[in-house]
């Protein structure tokens, strides 16, 4: 049998067949000897094929293999620094919300975000949410990001979950897809989704105020039916985000207006940072580049993934 996986918790994957069936799978030992150096060797959006077993009355089912994916978001495990965690797959399409205050949202973690995003072939589209709860300053803030991330190619919408502001963008641009929601705990991922869709009423929690930061209220990616003939990816919330497998000479391939600038570079393997006759360099002296994406990239460059660690996906 084949079926689509909506739900894993560790162990056990929730599939669904064409025809509607839902069965509870796991896998056999041997996916994880595979040289799949990931913690979920299997993720929400995979296509797997499996087969029924009944023990004691109850019919489960043994996933036996797993078809090639279009496409993955994966980041550094949290506790496991040589590994990976794959967040789903087979994305048409990520929806990644951003909050200026309450909780901050720091460029340096969209810009890595965007950065994996890129490597893996996966939309993105940036959702700046609680838009109705800023002051002018704030939103004079997010004018400006917006105007960085759509100057070098991104979309960018201004939404407000709670009132509904621009919601029906967002849910036009999902129809007919695989739609993924993704941010730090707290942007309002689960408060959107219900906006969209009420009866799927996920679980929200109010921003913790000792910290202003969101408390995690969804722990495994799951995947749901719409209405409207759309799927969404509801995600864990994230505090870092650690690249994975990349070697410096890529990361600027990752930068859309960095690479678009790298044939004019003197080097071919220019990595922007004090080689003679850098293009991308140039053009940040002529504020033809963000100060912030280029800060990123140096970051990324040096390796500098401290933050992510601090993660909790509440994997219990």
């Amino acid at each position: 049998m084949t079926g689509l996986v909506y739900k894993s918790t560790g162990s056990w994957y929730t599939v669904k067949t064409k025809i509607g069936e839902t069965y509870q799978c796991r896998i056999k030992g041997k996916f994880r000897l595979k040289g799949i150096k990931s913690t979920n060797p299997i993720a929400v959006g995979d296509m797997v094929d499996f087969e029924l077993e009944t023990n004691n009355d109850e019919v489960t089912g043994v996933i036996h293999e797993i078809h090639d994916r279009k496409n993955y978001i994966v980041r550094k495990s949290v506790n496991l620094s040589k590994q990976t965690h794959i967040i789903a797959s087979n994305i048409d399409q990520v929806f990644l919300l951003v909050t200026i205050d309450n909780p901050p949202t720091f460029t340096s973690f969209i810009d890595r975000f965007l950065v994996t995003a890129e490597a893996y072939a996966v939309k993105t589209i940036l959702l700046f949410n609680k838009v109705d709860a800023y002051s002018e300053d704030t939103l004079n803030e997010v004018r400006y990001l917006a105007h960085v991330y759509r100057t070098i190619g991104y979309d960018c919408i201004g939404i407000s979950a709670e009132t509904g502001k621009n919601v029906d963008k967002v849910k036009a641009m999902m129809i007919g897809k695989v739609s993924m929601f993704a941010g730090h705990s707290g942007v309002g991922k689960s408060t959107l989704v219900n906006t969209i869709e009420p009866e799927l009423d996920l679980k929200t929690k109010a921003i913790s105020s000792q910290h202003s930061q969101g408390q995690h209220t969804t722990t495994f990616a799951e995947m749901f039916d719409l209405s409207f003939d759309a799927k969404i990816i509801d995600t864990p919330g994230i505090k870092g985000f650690g690249i994975v497998d990349m070697e410096k000479e890529e990361v600027g391939d990752y930068f859309p207006e960095f690479f678009e600038l790298k044939q004019d570079c003197k080097f071919n393997n220019c990595l922007h940072v004090e080689e003679p006759k850098c293009a991308v360099k140039a053009a940040l002296e002529n504020d033809k580049i963000s100060v912030s994406r280029y800060r990123s990239y140096l970051q990324i460059l040096d390796g500098e993934d401290e933050h992510y660690r601090t993660d909790n996906w509440e994997e219990k």
